[in-house]
C-alpha cells in the first residue's frame, strides 16, 4: 500500500524498529510498513493493556490548551484527592512529582503556554481526519465515530461556570451548543442524577471499541507484512548510530522508533538524552450495560464535568474513567480510586450490569504537557514519538503522519522536540 501522506519522490528507509506496542508505536509501524519498510514492532508484553487501550476511548479534538497553564495550576489545590478532586500526589512518590512540578511550574509560563497550544491544536486539528483515514486503510472505518460529547453539570452554580469557561476557552477546530431536548430526555435516561445543564460539542469523536481498535490494527500490521517480537530492549549507541539488544540480541536497523510510553526515558537514558518523564496514572471500572442507555444507541461519550468524570460506551460495555495520580509506574495500584468511581456510579445511576473489571495505566507525561514527535539530534537513525499524556489515543494518528513527513525531510516543530528544554 502506498502511503497518502508521503510525496511519491521520497526515499523511505528499507528497515524499520519500532520500540512500543501502545496505539502510537502501533500506529507509527504501520505507516512505516505502508511506505514501503520492512518494520519490526517489540513490545515487552505488559501484564496489564497501556495506557492507551484503557483510557476513555474519546477523540479529544476541543482540548488545544495545553494543561500545563498556570490557570490549571491555581486550581489545582481544589481538586486535589482528599477533597474529593481527581489530582492525587502521593507522599510516597514525592521523589518522583516534586521535581516534575518545578518543571511544570517554569513550563506553564505564557509564553511557553502560547507556543504549546499553537503545536498542539495543528497536531488536533488533524487528529480525528487522520485516524478517518487509517481506519479507512485498514478496512475498518466503522471504529471511529465522529459523534462529539456531552458535557454535564449537576447544579446551576457549576453549570453556569463550566458554560462560561468554554465559551472563552480555545477549542480548536470543534464547536458546541446548548444540548436538545431530546438529548436532554436521552441523558435523563441515562443517569437518575439531576442535570442542571449540558452542551454538546461537535467535531470531536471516539473509538467505537478500543479493543477491536488494538486487535485490528494488530492484524493490519502482520497482513501486511511486519514482524512482531516480544522481550525487552536496551537501546546503545554505535558512533552516530543506535542499537537495539533484545533479549541478548543485538540488532541494527536503519531507522530505530521509540514509543514505548513511560518506558521512553529509561530506554533513551543509555544514549545520553534525560528526560523528565513522570507516570501520570489513571484509573477506570467497566462493566456491561442494560437498561435505558440500549435505548439510545447514539449517546456519545459524556463528561460529567462536576465530578472529573467521563463515561463511554463500547459495544456492549461501559467504562467510567478518572483521576490524575503522579507516581511511579511500577507502584502498587490505589484501590481508593476505584472505590470512588463505584461511588460515582451509584451516585449517578448509571446502568452498569454485574460485577465490573478494573483497571489502572501511566500515561507518560512531560511537563509542558506535549508530546516528542520527531528526530534525535547526533543520533542519525534514531526518532521518537511519546509522552502524550491524556491524548495518546487521539493524537496516535496523527503522530504517526507527522512522523513520517518528518522523516522524509519535513520541519519538525520544536515545540515538540525531544532535547527541549525544561
Amino acid at each position: 500500500m502506498t502511503d497518502p501522506i508521503l510525496p511519491r519522490t521520497a526515499i523511505v528507509p528499507r528497515t524499520a524498529i519500532v520500540i512500543g506496542g501502545g496505539v502510537i508505536g502501533t500506529c507509527a509501524a504501520l505507516r512505516l510498513l505502508h511506505a514501503g519498510v520492512a518494520v519490526t514492532l517489540i513490545d515487552d508484553a505488559p501484564t496489564t493493556p497501556p495506557a492507551s487501550w484503557g483510557n476513555a476511548g474519546h477523540i479529544a479534538s476541543e482540548q488545544v490548551e495545553p494543561i500545563a497553564s498556570r490557570a490549571t495550576l491555581a486550581g489545582a489545590p481544589a481538586r486535589l484527592f482528599a477533597r474529593g478532586g481527581p489530582i492525587d500526589l502521593p507522599l510516597h512518590a514525592i521523589a518522583a512529582w516534586l521535581p516534575f512540578g518545578l518543571k511544570l511550574w517554569r513550563a506553564s509560563a505564557p509564553t511557553r503556554f502560547a507556543a504549546g497550544k499553537a503545536a498542539l491544536g495543528a497536531l488536533l486539528a488533524e487528529a480525528l481526519p487522520a485516524w478517518q483515514r487509517l481506519a479507512a486503510d485498514i478496512g475498518a472505518p466503522e471504529l471511529i465515530l465522529e459523534n462529539g460529547h456531552f458535557i454535564v453539570w449537576g447544579s446551576p452554580v457549576t453549570a453556569a461556570a463550566g458554560r462560561a469557561h468554554w465559551a472563552q476557552a480555545d477549542i480548536g477546530s470543534t464547536s458546541f451548543r446548548d444540548a436538545t431536548a431530546d438529548e436532554l430526555a436521552a441523558l435523563a435516561a441515562f443517569t437518575r442524577a439531576p442535570i442542571a445543564g449540558a452542551i454538546r460539542f461537535s467535531g470531536s469523536g471516539q473509538i467505537a471499541d478500543p479493543t477491536r481498535l488494538a486487535t485490528t490494527l494488530a492484524a493490519a500490521f502482520v497482513a501486511a507484512g511486519g514482524v512482531r517480537e516480544i522481550g525487552k530492549t536496551t537501546l546503545h549507541r554505535a558512533g552516530d548510530r543506535a542499537q537495539v539488544r533484545l533479549d541478548g540480541l543485538m540488532l541494527d536497523t536503519e531507522m530505530l522508533i521509540v514509543a514505548a510510553g513511560v518506558r521512553s526515558a529509561d530506554l533513551l537514558a543509555p544514549l545520553g538524552f534525560r528526560i523528565p518523564l513522570i507516570a501520570e496514572r489513571g484509573y477506570h471500572i467497566e462493566a456491561d450495560y442494560a437498561g435505558p442507555l440500549l435505548a439510545s444507541p447514539a449517546l456519545p461519550p459524556v463528561v460529567f464535568e462536576d465530578r472529573a468524570l467521563i463515561v463511554t460506551r463500547f459495544a456492549g460495555r461501559l467504562r467510567v474513567a478518572s483521576f490524575v495520580e503522579f507516581s511511579r509506574a511500577d507502584a502498587p495500584p490505589d484501590a481508593r480510586k476505584w472505590a470512588r468511581l463505584r461511588q460515582h456510579v451509584a451516585d449517578l445511576g448509571l446502568p452498569f450490569a454485574g460485577p465490573d473489571s478494573a483497571w489502572h495505566g501511566s500515561r507518560p507525561t512531560l511537563p509542558d504537557y506535549l508530546p516528542v514527535i520527531g528526530r534525535a539530534p547526533g543520533v542519525r537513525n534514531l526518532a521518537a514519538v511519546f509522552g502524550h499524556n491524556h491524548l495518546g489515543l487521539s493524537l496516535a494518528a496523527v503522530t504517526a503522519e507527522r512522523l513520517m513527513a518528518i522523516l522524509h525531510g519535513a520541519a519538525a516543530d520544536p515545540a515538540l522536540a525531544l532535547d527541549r528544554r525544561f
